[in-house]
C-alpha cells in the first residue's frame, strides 16, 4: 500500500514540475535566428503563414467557381469549374508535399532537413496561392 502512495505523490510532483503548454517555448527572432533549432522554427512559421494565405485565397476561388457554375451551363459553357478546381487542388497538393519530401531527401537526416521541407512548402505554396488568385479574377471576367 504504501508503493502505490509512493508512486503516486511521484507522479503528482512530476507533473507539477512539468512545463505547461507552451510554457516551454521561446521567442524566436526570426530576422536574426542563429540556431538550426531556430532556423527551422522561423521556416515553420513561414510556411504557416503562407499556408493560411493559401486557404484564404482557395475558398475566394472556390467561391468564385461555385458563381461561375451558377451562372453558365449551356452547351456553350458546361458548369464544372468548381468540381475541376477541387480535382486540381487534390493533385496540386500530392505534387507540393512529394515535391517537398523529394527535397528534404537531399539533406535526409541532417538538422537542416526540417527548415528545408519548410521553405520548399512556403515557396510552392505562395506560388499557388498566386495562381488561385489569378484564377479567381478570370472567373470574375
Amino acid at each position: 500500500m504504501k508503493a502505490g502512495i509512493l508512486t503516486m505523490l511521484c507522479g503528482c510532483v512530476l507533473l507539477m514540475d512539468a512545463p505547461a503548454s507552451g510554457e516551454d517555448a521561446h521567442h524566436v527572432d526570426c530576422k536574426n535566428a542563429e540556431t538550426q533549432m531556430d532556423m527551422n522554427a522561423c521556416a515553420a512559421g513561414d510556411f504557416e503563414k503562407a499556408d493560411k494565405a493559401l486557404n484564404a485565397r482557395w475558398l475566394a476561388t472556390k467561391k468564385a467557381a461555385a458563381a461561375w457554375d451558377h451562372r453558365v451551363g449551356s452547351a456553350e459553357q458546361p458548369r464544372g469549374a468548381e468540381e475541376r478546381l477541387l480535382k486540381a487542388q487534390r493533385a496540386w497538393l500530392a505534387y507540393r508535399d512529394s515535391q517537398c519530401a523529394a527535397v528534404g531527401f537531399t539533406v535526409e537526416g541532417g538538422s537542416m532537413q526540417p527548415m528545408v521541407v519548410s521553405g520548399c512548402l512556403a515557396d510552392l505554396t505562395r506560388k499557388r496561392t498566386e495562381e488561385l488568385g489569378t484564377l479567381s479574377d478570370s472567373f470574375v471576367n
